[in-house]
């Protein structure tokens, strides 16, 4: 119960409900004090009216008057004279004496809290003004035995309500604070205990209620939460699915493809010219394809091998990438342009290299002829000390909102309708499998660039 939220936050609500209390207590206690001995003046003119009015007053009835008034003596200040009114032994000398004439608040607090805890018996002088034009002076002398139990008592009482009141005051903010915080919080607790067993189950995702504005963020958090996790799990379950196809299909796959590597091997005989020029072409296509399928059941397993790192022309890859997508476009208004320098040569993994190439090329075609409009494709590169930099831009319509919220996810980043985004999401694993990093240059109506940075620093390894 302590340990719980609402449990806390009574305790701490007493407390500060008593401190409230406290610094209320102490400015009351001082005005009762002043009442007190202001009524001590009050009862003491009146009884002094009586001896003015008659001066046969009897010993007696003057000590009834001191013990009615409950004080030793009487002396009023009328006509610039001061009087003796009413008077009777004084069992001590007099110890302090207090002016309630415009007596300052933190006066009287001060000499108010110095008579509570101060036990023993005073007795003390008190001046005033009289009521009613009585004079211009009153003062007393009384007892303050009596002044501390009045006071004394006055604080219990002031004690025992307010801690009725915080208690009460405690009780409802608990109530209040269980049902605004505690049961929304536990409720969210439960939601989250309940998704944990079961993420993949959509019907368990937590749906927002809280009407407090803080705990209604805190839900909508949650629920986006959850339901990006879910996406994510039934993800990977499709991966995990599609690697088992691809499992099934890789070995007959590869096997056809083998046959038509033996089908170009008599093609490469042809007299044609035309065929003499594209056979090679053809011959390395499908090399890359038989390569591709081997290469693709350890990739559905999350294991693409390694790069084979080699010196080779960029200028070289370049050019392949760009006849096989000049053939794909067909005759679609598509223009290719390569800026790369003859003699450039790289260290990177010759295969590796022109899928990454291919993907970025690829996805650009597909977005110009997507957009029916005609465009450009350019592949350029350059080099430094440290690195070499290729550059892939196109002229076309730019990349979708999501695809650029989504950039290198598969499945989400896809950059043409129906898409599935494995394009940029395979070029970017195989960049940084070469220690290289791919970015998003820029992206808008003018067109998009990406930007290929392969460093240098294993150059000096590989012969």
């Amino acid at each position: 119960m302590l340990n719980s939220l609402s449990g806390r936050f009574l305790i701490l609500t007493a407390i500060f409900v008593m401190l409230a209390e406290i610094l209320i207590f102490v400015p009351s206690i001082a005005r009762f004090r002043e009442d007190y001995l202001l009524t001590r003046l009050e009862r003491s003119q009146i009884a002094s009216l009586v001896l003015l009015a008659d001066e046969e007053v009897t010993p007696d009835l003057q000590e009834e008057l001191l013990r009615n008034a409950e004080v030793f003596n009487v002396v009023l200040l009328r006509d610039d004279a001061r009087q003796l009114i009413l008077s009777s032994p004084v069992p001590e000398p007099v110890a302090q004496t207090f002016d309630l004439r415009d007596a300052p608040a933190i006066t009287l607090i001060r000499d108010a809290m110095m008579r509570l805890v101060t036990p023993d018996r005073q007795i003390i002088r008190v001046i005033g003004e009289p009521v009613r034009m009585g004079g211009m002076l009153i003062e007393i002398t009384l007892d303050s035995s009596g002044l501390r139990a009045a006071m004394i008592d006055y604080g219990l009482r002031i004690l025992w309500l307010s801690l009725v009141i915080s208690i009460f005051t405690a009780v409802l903010l608990f109530l209040a604070v269980r049902v605004t915080l505690v049961k929304p919080i536990k409720r969210v607790v439960a939601a989250m205990q309940t998704y944990a067993a079961a993420p993949e189950d959509v019907r368990r995702v937590l749906r927002p209620t809280a009407r407090v504005k803080e705990l209604r963020e805190a839900e909508e958090t949650l629920q986006s939460l959850q339901t990006q996790l879910t996406g994510a799990l039934k993800q990977k379950e499709h991966l995990a699915q599609l690697g088992g196809a691809v499992a099934k299909v890789n070995h007959d796959l590869r096997n056809i493809l083998t046959s038509a590597q033996l089908f170009t091997d008599r093609i490469e005989t042809s007299e044609d010219p035309t065929v003499k020029r594209l056979a090679p072409k053809l011959i390395n296509a499908l090399t890359r394809a038989v390569h591709l399928c081997e290469a693709t059941l350890a990739y559905g397993k999350a294991e693409e091998p390694g790069p084979v790192f080699a010196r080779l022309y960029l200028a070289d890859v370049v050019a392949d990438v760009i006849d096989s997508e000049r053939l794909a476009a067909g005759d679609a208004d598509v223009s290719f342009a390569e800026d790369v320098p003859g003699d450039l040569v790289v260290l990177a993994d010759a295969e590796q290299l022109y899928r990454i190439i291919g993907n970025l090329v690829r996805n650009a075609r597909q977005a110009i002829v997507n957009s029916g409009r005609p465009g450009e494709i350019s592949v350029m590169a350059d080099e430094d000390a440290a690195e070499w930099m290729i550059r892939v831009a196109d002229t076309g319509p730019g990349l979708p909102r999501r695809a650029r919220e989504h950039l290198f996810k598969p499945f989400q980043g896809g950059t043409t309708k129906g898409g599935s985004g494995l394009g940029l999401t395979i070029a970017a694993e195989l960049v940084r499998g070469h220690g290289g990093t791919l970015i998003l240059e820029r992206s808008d109506a003018t067109g998009t660039a990406f930007c290929i940075t392969l460093p240098k620093g294993n150059f000096g390894a590989t012969s």
